[in-house]
């Protein structure tokens, strides 16, 4: 009989992601903004005032509420809130590399 396991149930404990593109360092900075620091040391902001406050926030609308917005947290190398909120680190990671911030829109 084959012994079979199933990806997401086969969980390294320690395992630290370590591709340059994963956030290593994340804390809220000032009006819905992020300061953001990747594992190859790049660092930069993360501005998200513009999506937050538009009438195109979908499930980022619960972010205006900055008890909520300050509770950012990082889960196996991307930013993320309760509530299963997050943003994918490989998309910020070009933009902050070239510009410093990413202003998501």
């Amino acid at each position: 009989m084959r012994n079979e396991t199933n990806a997401s149930e086969d969980r390294t404990l320690g395992i630290v992601p370590s591709a340059p593109w994963r956030v290593h360092e994340v804390r809220p900075v000032d009006s819905y903004r992020l300061y953001v620091k990747l594992m190859d040391e790049s660092e930069g902001f993360v501005d998200l005032s513009e999506l937050i406050t538009s009438d195109k926030a979908g499930v980022f609308t619960a972010l205006r509420d900055p008890h909520l917005f300050k509770s950012v947290y990082l889960d196996h190398g991307a930013v993320t809130w309760p509530g299963s909120l997050d943003l994918a680190p490989d998309a910020m990671y070009e933009i902050i590399k070239d510009k410093g911030e990413w202003v998501v829109r």
